[in-house]
């Protein structure tokens, strides 16, 4: 077997990466659903937004809790929970949808249980990657699940398009629901020895140490702020605005599926790249290539056409693996094990806090400046982040990733 298939002969990797394949193909599937379900109800840009920041909201708030239950808790066991809760949720999704019966506030109230239990499994699925491995075959195990992820989300985002204009986004929504049960079965199976943790002192304290870790390194909060803006950008262009524009343009749903699935298509292009190209300064050059995933708001706004949001997306996913494989490599090496998931979950945190800010507030936006003008906000969030990361010294001058680790708990340049 060769080298970048070699961590598949490791039995719980196995489980975990048939799981967390399962999971990602149904919440392909789901975005795509979940919006054009709304919209069906409503025609309401605003309420989108509400139902989709329903979800992030409840996944920021619980996220310090859920990275202290990875850290102490049995990771495996609470990935099976995490995704029985979640395929619960997602049923009944999908049989008020089904039924005609999708009030809003139930929508939210859903889509907020469904966060929630994300938040345990996001921090315990990466920390429990690196476990299942030995340590040299840890980059090329982050890469491959990263590559089967994507290819997932390639099938589950074009099944999605296929879906919601074929019968309708309810059965859409009952395929996620499907996904996160063969998931809690897969995570079943995951073995591990490992010893129990020490008596903890305490919530606070434990946060306070892996906010320790998480601080003393400057260019791992640079990039996690950074992302916090660039994130915003992104993600209300791709939940909220890219609907609502490929609504009323020949983009059309299965078209916005197409676009949405030729990003993963480009993520595993990157993550097959990703296994022989190991730049000197990974870091850096996944930073700048961040810059790409402004086309889709800028395309969205001057030229609404089906095939340039299809080959933007592409080549904006070969950035995004890029900087997603230099990234948690990089995490990886340096962080200590023990305390991985709760560093994990600053970063998610610092990432992902503005998105229910720019959900809620994209319909707003929208009727306020206009959908072209909410476009080119996005763009330029993105961009100002990127050009962010990109002058930051500590940044610029890193080099882990490619054999040389930093000492812990240490910038990588002074000051």
């Amino acid at each position: 077997m060769s080298a970048a298939l070699a961590p598949l002969r490791h039995r719980p990797f196995r489980h975990l990466f048939i799981g967390t394949t399962a999971n990602l193909l149904g919440n392909g599937v789901a975005p795509i659903a979940l919006a054009f379900a709304v919209l069906d109800a409503t025609g309401s840009v605003g309420s989108l937004g509400l139902v989709v920041g329903a979800h992030s909201l409840t996944s920021i708030l619980f996220l310090l809790y859920g990275g202290v239950l990875a850290d102490r808790l049995p990771r495996g066991p609470l990935l099976v929970g995490s995704s029985v809760v979640s395929a619960v949720s997602q049923a009944v999704t999908a049989t008020v949808v089904l039924t005609h019966s999708a009030a809003i506030p139930l929508l939210m109230v859903l889509a907020a249980v469904n966060g929630a239990s994300s938040s345990c499994y996001q921090p315990a699925a990466q920390a429990l990657l690196p476990q299942t491995v030995p340590a040299e075959s840890r980059r090329a195990a982050l890469a491959l699940s990263r590559i089967a992820g994507s290819s997932a989300m390639i099938i589950g985002a074009s099944l999605g398009g296929v879906l919601v204009a074929a019968i309708g986004p309810g059965w859409g929504l009952a395929v996620d629901a499907l996904s996160f049960a063969l998931a809690a079965a897969s995570f079943a199976l995951v073995r591990l020895k490992t010893a129990p943790p020490p008596p903890s002192p305490g919530l606070v304290h434990e946060l306070r140490v892996g906010w320790r870790e998480f601080t003393s390194r400057t260019w791992v909060w640079v990039i996690v702020v950074a992302f916090c803006f660039l994130n915003a950008g992104f993600t209300a262009s791709f939940t909220v605005l890219g609907p609502a524009v490929s609504d009323t343009t020949d983009i059309g749903r299965t078209g916005w599926g197409l676009a949405v699935a030729a990003s993963s298509l480009g993520a595993v292009a990157g993550g097959v790249l990703s296994l022989s190209w190991r730049p000197r300064r990974a870091i850096l050059t996944g930073c700048a290539l961040m810059a790409l995933t402004a086309m889709t708001p800028l395309l969205l706004a001057l030229a609404p056409c089906t095939w340039l949001l299809v080959v933007a997306n592409f080549v904006a996913g070969v950035g995004i693996e890029q900087a997603g494989v230099a990234w948690y490599s990089t995490l990886n090496e340096q962080i200590p094990e023990d305390r991985l998931a709760r560093v994990y979950v600053y970063d998610d945190l610092g990432s992902y806090l503005a998105l229910p800010l720019a959900q809620f507030a994209a319909g707003p936006a929208v009727l306020l400046l206009g959908l072209e003008a909410t476009l080119y906000a996005a763009a330029a969030l993105i961009l100002l982040a990127t050009l962010t990361m990109v002058a930051t010294p500590s940044i610029r001058a890193l080099t882990t990733g490619t054999g040389e680790p930093l000492p812990a708990c240490e910038d990588p340049v002074p000051g």
